[in-house]
């Protein structure tokens, strides 16, 4: 059995915690690792090396995180832009086949929680067994309460001692419907979650959404190798019919079987689903950093770097960033996503990163900006390097915090140490490198007429992005957050 994790999700409800080129998957949500790590390391020991599919924006963070829990992928396929999950399943199992064998996917998200892995191991070998008797296997999640937020699953008959066949798919009902789904004991909730052969999945897609067949196929056959990854071409891919897997496979399949999964699963789409699996004190309320309440009751509180405090108030989620806050009734978070597309309307920046912007190398931190100057701080992990570069409209002073830098200025290179500093005249060719063993960090100060990242003229670069010519810079001021995804990754794991 082969894991595949899709990972291209933006998890823009948990927006201001979650960006698009820093999505929830990234994130510690619940505990010290990441979803994505979370959902690796529930693995059972005996699967193959996982085929992860990712948008090219994340590749950085997927290597860094991967190779942060030891965990090796049998291949990183790199999507230009998402299609959902259908055509991420189908160059998944193209990748599979590549070897000449059939295989078993165990189709995951990289985003959900499940607290009880032993009873989402005891599950998963019930599905295999279905899977290999041909069906397709979606887990059903046992409900425990009237969830409007969820798809449903209604049971059929037994398959085997195995599964249930599947009745039915229902859409997200009204709150009545779903309590008289919780009291039928016939309805689970669709989690997402698949089993089963990468031919046979091909199959049922070619003969229902040809299409999409048809172009990941052309797709996969023209993706080309990136140091670790391989990336599938944008010009064909484009043309790929956006679907789940659900809507293209599951509901027209005769060969659908759900297994029931009781492991207190949660896929965490929503800030009322962070409150739900985190503990709560004797008022209910979930608290995460510096926060102090007073008679407030069943509130979510996630703070960052400030005292939060709420003073009679109940069921508000706030979170708190470090260049956004949001404040919104529990009932109400499915709705972030309509504020946020409002925000994107408005061509405001921070949906897209956090005000600490990664890079392969390491990251960077905009404290300060005004008028013809901007103060960074820049933190470079130990044996990484920033691009050789250089601008036409700003000069910058470098100041060593912490580490060594080993510095490129025109024809001469030296080395920095803690409280030494150096200046970078305008047009002059530089370059900022880590040679030590511990966190290199350093304060950015810009000054010029011009301080946007189109100024960048990169000349060498170690992950791949020479010549980018400013669309990408190492360094991003807030008003040009939306540049490329190798700008906005966060590993320096893969080395040119």
């Amino acid at each position: 059995m082969i894991p595949v994790i899709l990972s291209g999700g933006n998890g823009s409800r948990l927006w201001p915690l979650s960006r698009k080129l820093y999505p929830k998957q990234f994130l510690p949500l619940i505990g010290e690792e990441t979803m994505f790590q979370q959902t690796l390391n529930r693995l059972p020991e005996e699967l193959g090396e996982p085929v992860v599919v990712c948008n090219e924006e994340h590749r950085f963070i997927v290597a860094e995180q991967m190779q942060q829990v030891g965990c090796k992928a049998q291949a990183i396929l790199l999507e230009p832009f998402g299609r959902n999950t259908a055509p991420a399943a189908a160059m998944a199992a193209f990748q599979i086949l590549e070897s000449g064998h059939d295989q078993i996917m165990l189709i995951l998200p990289a985003d959900h929680h499940i607290k009880n892995v032993p009873a989402f191991h005891e599950a998963l070998k019930q599905a295999a067994l279905a899977a290999a008797e041909g069906k397709l296997v979606l887990f059903g999640i046992e409900p425990d309460l009237p969830e409007t937020g969820y798809g449903y699953i209604h049971k059929g008959d037994s398959f085997k001692d195995l599964a249930f066949e599947v009745e039915a798919f229902v859409e997200k009902p009204d709150e009545d419907t779903a309590r008289e789904y919780l009291a039928s004991g016939q309805y689970l909730w669709n989690s997402g979650m698949f089993v089963m052969s990468a031919e046979r999945y091909l199959q049922e897609l070619k003969q229902y959404e040809p299409d999409i067949y048809d172009t990941c196929q052309l797709a996969f056959n023209n993706c080309h190798v990136d140091m670790d990854f391989k990336r599938l071409p944008a010009e064909s891919f484009t043309h790929c019919p956006d679907n789940s897997i659900d809507y293209a496979v599951m509901e027209h399949t005769r060969d659908a079987v759900t297994v029931p999964l009781n492991a207190e699963w949660s896929d965490v789409g929503a800030w009322s689903a962070m409150w739900n699996v985190h503990e709560k004190d004797e008022s209910d309320n979930a608290l995460h950093g510096d926060v102090m309440t007073q008679d407030a009751k069943g509130c979510f509180v996630r703070g960052h770097d400030k005292l939060v405090t709420l003073l009679g108030v109940e069921d508000l989620v706030v979170v708190d960033t470090q260049d956004a806050v949001m404040v919104a009734h529990r009932d109400k978070v499915q709705d972030v996503k309509k504020l946020v597309n409002r925000l994107d309307g408005a061509q405001r920046t921070e949906t897209i990163v956090h005000r600490e912007v990664f890079r392969p190398w390491g990251s960077y931190d905009s404290v300060d900006l005004g008028p013809r100057f901007q103060v960074k701080r820049i933190k470079v992990k130990p044996g990484a390097s920033l691009s050789l570069q250089k601008h036409h409209h700003r000069a910058e002073h470098w100041i060593v915090v912490q580490g060594t830098a080993r510095v490129t200025c025109g024809e001469r290179e030296f080395l920095l140490s803690e409280n030494q500093s150096t200046y970078i005249p305008i047009g002059e060719v530089h370059r900022l490198v880590n040679p030590g063993k511990i966190m290199l960090e350093i304060i950015e100060v810009q000054s010029g007429s011009y301080l946007g990242e189109d100024d960048i003229v990169r000349l060498q670069d170690n992950y791949g992005r020479s010549g980018d010519h400013g669309r990408s810079g190492d360094n991003q001021n807030s008003q040009e957050q939306s540049a490329s995804a190798d700008e906005q990754s966060s590993a320096g794991t893969v080395s040119a």
